[in-house]
């Protein structure tokens, strides 16, 4: 029990260690690359969204006529 302890401990220093020399984004670059996640979001659901209409009016098409 007291190894996996001492694991644990070593892995937690280890985690530590490697945040503390993590570069982290300012300010403006977590602006830009949260506009362009949002942007993308945005695109991806108007396509999908159009791609859904299409197949709903061809498969009503194809059922009920």
């Amino acid at each position: 029990m007291a190894g996996g302890i001492g694991k644990a401990r070593e892995f937690v220093d280890d985690v530590w260690k490697e945040l503390k020399r993590t570069s982290w984004p300012n300010k403006q670059e977590v602006y830009g690359t949260t506009l362009v996640v949002i942007i993308a979001t945005i695109i991806v659901a108007v396509y999908l969204g159009l791609v859904d209409l299409v197949l709903a009016t061809l498969q009503k098409l194809v059922l009920f006529s």
